[in-house]
């Protein structure tokens, strides 16, 4: 602790916070009216008169944030910076500043400032957020071992762990192809310089069909994909829509994925997943629907620092001032394909920074406790590619951001309890494309509800990955549940999955009038001789897989037939499946939602995920098909560092004499 470089480092860290402060003090007092002197001395007082109220003052605030946690902890992490520049401002022997509402918008300027000016010093780097995660990894391993009967207080920094740990962090909506080209492109240093030093090594899999989160995580987490049809879907017995990314709905789901054999089940931790995977620790997990209590640290460290929640917030108004200037410039360019960038999404592009950041530092603690097997879902590079296209500048930029994240990790994981193997994987890819709106001047739903009239569909149209908290929609007779460009229809009074003969009875021009329409692609209902995938100018069978006519999966790849298949025995599949029609030149598919980029069904490249991990480390299978595939991977690669209390073949044998199954993929 005394050696002359963490000496001079120490110094200069100390200061630049006094230079910070100095000049964001300068400037909050010039601008503020009524100040009639902003002396340098009794600046440079004021100052030392902050540093010292925060060195007070910090400690017992950071104490409450972890008292109360959650909510609680967001509130008193801004109010904590705040308090602290209006006490030092209140105790100011100048008396520059007084009431109650100029100290505390002078504070608010301030804090604003400090954040700006910080975030300019760092010049885009991430050192700060280094430094505060590394000093809370050192506070929970040193808790840690005073626990375990060590010295009370030690100037000590504890040792990287020498047991192994693996770090699966996830790159939601990155797709294999977008991921090789930003690696050769030179934009990703991190990932470059793994795959470039034969350190680690990239292959693609192919998610199969619905090609979203909650499905991939289903089958990755749980190994149980086929209870999951689509983002959404209506489960005729219970007569109710299920939205996988409503808290209340995913907590109703997970009990059907669990067997108590997931993939964290062995003391891992899940942050920001749909689903737990039966880990220890849930963080963020929406299935749990709840934040973060008082025994994570990391929430309650990154909300009381002044480089965490506070700092995120102001640089969040950036984000969305960058992302007006980003949407405008693509009107005033007329790029095409585009949607509106406006709305909810406004909020949702800061939040998505915002929670990136959280969920490092909670990692950062994980691994500080020593968690073997963490897994983390980062959203950044979904949201923004879903309203700006999967390869535009804008979705490059928060790869960018995520590939910076892995540095960061890096930096952190000589502080950890372990020596933490990082494994890179995605969901799922993103295909482009205009709307199906767009195309044809109606939504999917306006075109059933011609299709069978009189009756009228009346489904959700808030785009999947923003239905949050969307309320429960009344219920149609022919209900439309779109995913991307996957659309399940149901025809809602009937208690059982229907086959092509009752559909027509009930709606004779609904078949018809859908395999006509140029926008869709494929119709998949079940007939005599099982499913049948109908196509504008051909069927084909998918049981036996006779052509008739022109086949109308050659466009979706070689793997169609078995993704309809694998589908087709999901629970709860909707009567009609609808897959949208795909540009064999361009590869660009019609979103039933109103997104640019999309996924969900079948065409380009939203099925093809990628998976990046240590090049020495075997892959079992030649080809990963389909996300149980990946979950088989995993747990033979925590097999193989020692981290399954039992080994994987004790887990083969218990699944296949355990009834009944959640999954054929426990069948292995």
């Amino acid at each position: 602790m005394l050696s002359w470089r963490r000496v001079v480092n120490r110094l200069r860290a100390v200061l630049r916070s006094a230079l910070v402060t100095f000049v964001v003090l300068t400037a909050t007092l010039w601008l503020m009216p009524g100040v009639a002197s902003a002396d340098i001395v009794d600046t440079l007082g004021l100052v030392l008169l902050v540093a010292g109220v925060g060195a007070v003052l910090r400690p017992l605030l950071l104490v409450g944030v972890v008292a109360l946690g959650g909510w609680g902890a967001m509130l008193l992490g801004v109010v904590a910076q705040i308090t602290v520049i209006v006490i030092a401002l209140e105790l100011d022997p100048a008396e520059r500043i007084s009431g109650l509402p100029s100290l505390v918008l002078a504070a608010i300027l301030a804090v604003v400032f400090a954040a700006v000016i910080d975030w300019m010093l760092d010049s885009g780097s991430d050192d700060t957020f280094v430094k505060e995660a590394k000093r809370l990894m050192r506070g929970v391993r040193r808790r840690q071992l005073r626990q375990a009967g060590g010295p009370f207080l030690t100037l000590r920094r504890p040792r990287q762990g020498t047991e192994p740990g693996l770090l699966m962090l996830q790159f939601d909506g990155l797709s294999e192809p977008v991921l090789r080209w930003a690696v050769r492109a030179g934009n990703l240093p991190t990932l470059g310089h793994w795959l470039r030093s034969g350190s680690h090594t990239m292959v693609g899999w192919h998610t199969g069909m619905p090609s979203t989160t909650p499905a991939s995580q289903a089958g990755i987490l749980h190994g149980a994909t086929r209870q999951i049809p689509g983002f959404r879907w209506f489960e005729k017995e219970a007569g109710k829509l299920m939205v996988s990314n409503r808290p209340r709905d995913a907590a109703a789901i997970e009990p059907r994925l669990s067997d108590g054999r997931g993939l964290l089940r062995d003391g891992g931790v899940s942050i920001g997943n749909a689903f737990s995977g039966d880990a220890a620790v849930s963080l963020l997990t929406v299935s749990h629907a709840a934040l973060p209590g008082r025994s994570a640290r990391g929430w309650a460290a990154f909300m009381a620092s002044p480089y965490g929640f506070t700092r995120a917030l102001v640089l969040g108004v950036g984000e969305i001032l960058t992302e007006l200037h980003q949407a405008r410039l693509q009107r005033r360019r007329n790029l095409q394909p585009r949607v509106s960038r406006s709305g909810a999404f406004l909020a949702l592009r800061p939040a998505s920074m915002l929670l990136r950041d959280v969920n490092i530092s909670l990692i950062a603690e994980q691994m500080a406790r020593g968690a073997p097997a963490i897994y983390c879902d980062l959203v950044d590079y979904d949201e923004v590619a879903h309203h700006a296209g999967p390869a535009r500048p804008e979705s490059m930029r928060q790869l960018e951001g995520l590939d910076r994240m892995l540095g960061v990790l890096e930096r952190l994981s000589p502080e950890a309890a372990r020596r933490y193997h990082i494994v890179v994987l995605s969901d799922h890819g993103q295909s482009q494309g205009a709307t199906f709106r767009q195309r044809y001047g109606e939504t999917l739903d306006q075109m059933v509800g011609r299709l069978s009239a009189p009756d009228h569909a009346d489904a959700p149209t808030t785009p999947a990955e923003e239905s949050i908290s969307e309320p429960d929609p009344p219920i149609a007779p022919l209900l439309v549940v779109s995913s991307g460009n996957l659309s399940l229809l149901y025809l809602t009074r009937f208690t059982h999955r229907l086959c092509r003969t009752e559909i027509d009875r009930a709606y004779p021009k609904l078949v018809p009038g859908l395999v006509a329409h140029p926008g869709i692609g494929l119709v998949v209902v079940r007939d005599d001789d099982g499913p049948v995938a109908f196509g504008t100018h051909g069927t084909h069978r998918l049981r036996d897989g006779i052509v008739e006519g022109a086949d109308p999966l050659l466009p979706y790849g070689p793997n169609a037939r078995a993704d309809l298949l694998r589908h087709q025995e999901a629970a709860h599949v909707g009567d009609l499946v609808l897959i949208s029609s795909v540009d064999p030149v361009t590869e660009e598919v019609a979103a039933f939602e109103e997104l640019v980029g999309s996924h969900g069904g079948l065409g380009g490249w939203q099925t093809e995920a990628v998976l990046v991990h240590p090049s020495r480390w075997p892959i079992a299978a030649p080809e990963l098909d389909g996300p149980d595939a990946v979950h088989r991977q995993l747990i033979e690669w925590l097999d193989m560092l020692g981290l399954r209390t039992q080994p994987a073949e004790a887990d083969e044998w218990e699944a296949s004499a355990s009834a009944p199954r959640l999954s054929r993929a426990h069948d292995g």
